[in-house]
């Protein structure tokens, strides 16, 4: 039952013949707070759930070496903002500054943390197949049995780390809705209301795990990278239109083509051309594909960490304020329906990277 803090109502459609039938109508989210205000909570994934372990095997831990908790999970709402119902799961260490963005849409936000430690099994220049990368980031995603190199059990898994916080918050922060993201069997969460997000790896992950589970989209700063992986062209649970990428053109993973690799294979040039956002406006031609080229000092590093809000960001030197934030509203709330002019393959862009070290 939902919680006194949240109740959905129903859009009436009308029915012009008793034969006709319609799906479930939506829900809406409404939120209900005396004091309405931004809530930022923390909690431990192993507090939330005793079934919860170390993988020391890929390096992963509970406890930081130093007795620390490593496994301390974030969440935030606005409740003074009007709810869009829709939960962005992050993949990527925790960022304030980004979760204070997202809240301010009018979206709920949660970082979980999850077995995601795999590198020395699985990240080397020439994996040993290419499938080995994209079955590792599913295991870690799901908990399930999707690779032969690692064990990541349910309760490890990205999903049900999600699943279970979001439960936790449902009662600890009521005021917050969160149980609107619960299915209506209360036994998992309502993905097709969960967008999915991260930078670098986590965004990679984050893709791979739209192609297995249907979402409502995707938003990748700095990736989707895995060169030499094939499943950027698998079919897909998630609709392409929903799958949103922004870089900075002197990131390595830009220059070696693998960021415009994996856009392409997933599709995203179907629905517009690359954007440099320093030279246009929203809504960007309603494309999928955003860049910048700010001057990075030359850094590569810099321009990997540059596209999110950090230190690495593009600012105004003067008012010491952003200049990248329409382009992070435009990547959680374009509506996805909204879609640019499709485009061809850009031949320049090497698809087969495998190829190149023969």
């Amino acid at each position: 039952m939902r919680s006194s803090a949240l109740f959905a109502t129903f859009l009436v459609l009308g029915v012009s013949s008793p034969a006709v039938s319609l799906s479930a109508p939506p829900q809406r989210i409404e939120l209900q707070d005396a004091t309405p205000q931004h809530y930022k909570l923390t909690a431990r994934a192993s507090k939330i759930d005793g079934r919860v372990r170390s993988h020391p095997e890929i390096g992963f831990f509970i406890d930081g070496k130093n007795g620390s908790p490593a496994d301390l999970q974030h969440a935030s709402v606005d409740t003074r903002v009007a709810p869009r119902g829709k939960l962005v799961i992050w993949l990527m260490s925790h960022n304030e500054r980004l979760f204070d963005r997202i809240n301010s849409y009018g979206l709920h936000a949660i970082r979980v943390h999850y077995a995601n430690q795999w590198f020395s099994l699985c990240c080397r220049e020439n994996p040993v197949d290419e499938h080995c990368r994209g079955n590792i980031r599913l295991e870690a995603a799901t908990g399930e049995d999707f690779s032969n190199d690692v064990d990541i059990p349910k309760p490890d898994g990205m999903m049900e780390r999600a699943y279970q916080f979001v439960k936790w918050l449902a009662t600890e922060n009521s005021q917050g809705g969160w149980d609107y993201f619960l299915s209506e069997d209360g036994r998992g969460l309502r993905w097709e209301d969960v967008i999915i997000s991260g930078s670098s790896h986590g965004s990679t992950t984050a893709a791979r795990f739209a192609k297995h589970q249907k979402v409502s989209r995707v938003v990748a700063f700095c990736g989707p990278r895995d060169q030499y992986q094939s499943w950027q062209s698998l079919p897909s649970a998630t609709p392409e239109n929903r799958y949103f990428g922004f870089s900075h053109v002197l990131d390595g993973g830009w220059t070696g083509d693998h960021y415009c690799r994996s856009w392409e294979l997933m599709g995203m040039h179907k629905f517009g051309p690359i954007v440099n956002v320093d030279e246009a406006r929203p809504p960007y031609q309603n494309t999928r594909r955003l860049i910048t080229d700010f001057d990075v000092g030359g850094d590569p590093n810099r321009a990997h960490g540059s596209v999110v809000p950090g230190k690495n960001a593009r600012m105004d030197p003067a008012t010491k304020t952003y200049l990248h934030e329409d382009v992070w509203r435009y990547l959680f709330t374009h509506p996805v329906h909204e879609v640019g002019t499709a485009v061809p393959m850009d031949a320049s862009c090497i698809k087969d990277q495998r190829s190149q070290l023969k």
